[in-house]
């Protein structure tokens, strides 16, 4: 049987960059493919190739797809053979129906005139396969990521999609919400739709996957069959050495109290009688990592918004730093006292796009390279330069717009953004969320460098193993209340989501 899709020795240059050098990948009719590497090695590359979003033309190599050659030049050709990806940022139109969404640009007539009824009929039948059971007239912007990303899936079958390729499609989502989208693609499996699966959590790659191809530096390493693969092999492939252990915990001092928060209370900011925290008191001492777990919504973030002043609703509290309660109306305030923080969504929140490595990591403190109004540009550049060599931010020149980095080295931008600073107190919201193992593990080395320096930490995450791996101390959240304060101490998975889930407090 042939090969649903075969790319052959594709080769895709940045002017003197090699950014794929002779990369091959197969896919059979009906196989779930999943392409791993770290930020950086030429998988997204490699499906803008696939994809039309690079022409033919544009790179060298040959792709071929049910036997015969693919030479398109734009995505919507790439669509009408059957190849549909969807990205790791949605592209829905949130102002718009889930039937309008579906259909946009692809419009059904009759006698020249919409079909509304063919249509509607469809989207219901679209919605039934990707197991939404929602009215097609609902407001997009009124879904849940998680829903919005099965409306994507959704958008890709309506064109009859043979091979779908998802982004990252679970890096937003709940784990509920994330089983849903895995039994979806098992199903759509079986119905004879091939996939490819790009994700850097391993264990949903593992439990997936068909085959497995690695890819680094924009070379393809190999492909295995998933189920003769470990965890650990896959990280090898990935980063080129084995290992051992992904969490590098480093023993270090603690200290005194440096930060107390004291009945700190926030209201939704549409609800106000809505509490999204709940008179929330937690210390936090010099040198140490205090991690924030509890599932979505339990108001970690929030909480985390109040401290830094940039919460868009009402709150009231106590935020004591070194013995002086501060007044925090806004993020400036929070970084003249000496908290930063480093926000969730990297994307919307932390990095300027159009601007520059250099600009982007300056941001917060221009003011140390200006003398009587005017920038000192020799000193800025030093300092990037800097901080670019302290915290390995992989880039080819500091003028580069900082869109144009992996995730992971947008990240470590990020955070010597806040460095500069001289923070006291370092608050990471999701700090490692949709980057690779390689880059987490340099984000972690980075924390633990700099509770050496005596830099408090706090981090908020997700991943629980992560939580577990890092931190000293972890602070349990459900439903905008702190529901445990405890030491790590040999703590597991299970007695975490234990405390979040049942009543009282637990210290």
């Amino acid at each position: 049987m042939k090969p649903l899709l075969e790319m052959k020795n594709i080769v895709k240059c940045f002017g003197p960059v090699k950014a794929l050098d002779g990369v091959s990948i197969t896919v059979n009719k009906g196989e779930i493919l999943s392409l791993c590497g770290e930020n950086g090695s030429g998988k997204s590359t490699l499906m803008k190739v696939l994809c039309g979003i690079y022409p033919h033309g544009d790179f060298d190599g040959e792709i071929v797809f049910e036997g015969l050659p693919v030479k398109v030049k734009t995505i919507a050709e790439t669509e009408a053979l059957g190849i549909a990806i969807i990205h790791q940022e949605l592209t829905l139109v949130k102002e718009l129906s889930i039937l309008e969404n579906l259909f946009l640009g692809a419009e059904l007539t009759r006698y020249g005139m919409l079909d509304f009824d063919r249509m509607y009929a469809e989207s219901v039948a679209l919605l039934k396969k990707v197991k939404l059971a929602i009215s097609p007239e609902t407001r997009v912007g009124d879904l849940g990521v998680g829903q919005q990303q099965l409306i994507e899936i959704a958008k890709a079958l309506s064109k009859n999609a043979k091979l779908l390729v998802l982004d990252e499609p679970t890096a937003p989502l709940t784990e509920s919400e994330t089983q849903i989208l895995l039994d979806l693609v098992k199903t759509l499996k079986a119905q004879g739709v091939s996939c490819i699966y790009i994700s850097h959590k391993l264990n949903e790659v593992k439990h997936i996957s068909d085959q497995i191809c690695v890819i680094r530096d924009g070379v393809h390493i190999g492909t295995r069959l998933a189920s003769t693969m470990t965890t650990d092999d896959i990280i090898t492939m990935m980063v080129g050495r084995e290992m051992k252990q992904l969490f590098p915990r480093e023993p270090h001092n603690i200290g005194e109290v440096v930060l107390e928060v004291k009945g700190l209370s926030a209201w939704d900011k549409t609800n106000p009688h809505i509490h999204k925290v709940n008179n929330a008191s937690f210390v936090l001492r010099k040198g140490e990592i205090l991690g924030v777990s509890g599932l979505v919504g339990a108001g970690r973030t929030e909480l985390m918004e109040c401290i830094y002043g940039c919460y868009q609703g009402r709150y009231t509290g106590e935020v004591i730093l070194r013995g002086n309660t501060l007044s925090v109306n806004s993020s400036r305030d929070a970084l003249t006292a000496g908290i930063a923080m480093v926000p969730e969504d990297r994307k919307r929140h932390g990095i300027v796009p159009i601007m520059s490595v250099g600009e982007n990591i300056t941001l917060a403190g221009l003011g140390l390279f200006a003398q009587h109004g005017v920038l000192d540009d020799v000193h800025e550049a030093a300092e990037i330069s800097q901080s670019i060599r302290a915290l390995t931010v992989k880039t080819p020149s500091a003028e580069l717009p900082i869109k144009n980095l992996s995730g992971g080295n947008q990240q470590k931008a990020i955070l010597a953004r806040f460095l500069l600073v001289n923070p006291q107190v370092l608050i990471l919201d999701e700090p490692t969320r949709g980057i690779d193992v390689g880059a987490k593990y340099e984000i972690y080395k980075l924390i633990f460098k700099l509770v050496h320096q005596g830099i408090s930490v706090i981090m908020v995450s997700s991943e629980l193993p992560e939580v577990l791996g890092i931190s000293d101390r972890v602070l349990v959240m459900h439903e905008g209340k702190i529901k445990g304060d405890l030491i790590n101490d040999n703590l597991s998975q299970e007695q975490i989501m234990d405390c979040a889930l049942t009543e009282g407090v637990a210290a």
